[in-house]
């Protein structure tokens, strides 16, 4: 799943800490989800998206591997 997290963080001037704190992870996971070594789950995803303002859609997208 491709995302573009780390393009809305940078919008926001937002750390990966920033993020993480704000949606009670670590930051270890917002790197994990940025670099696509770990999916979300809803909850988190819908999160993520709350803090940026967004949709979780324009966020996450599938790739035809997924």
């Amino acid at each position: 799943m491709k995302n573009t997290i780390k393009v809305e963080r940078a919008r926001k001037g937002f750390t990966q800490s920033d993020l993480a704190e704000k949606v009670g992870v670590t930051r270890l996971t917002i790197h994990s989800i940025e670099t696509g070594k770990f999916n979300p789950s809803v909850i988190l995803a819908l999160k993520i998206a709350d803090c940026f303002g967004t949709k979780v859609e324009e966020l996450f997208e599938l790739e035809n591997d997924d």
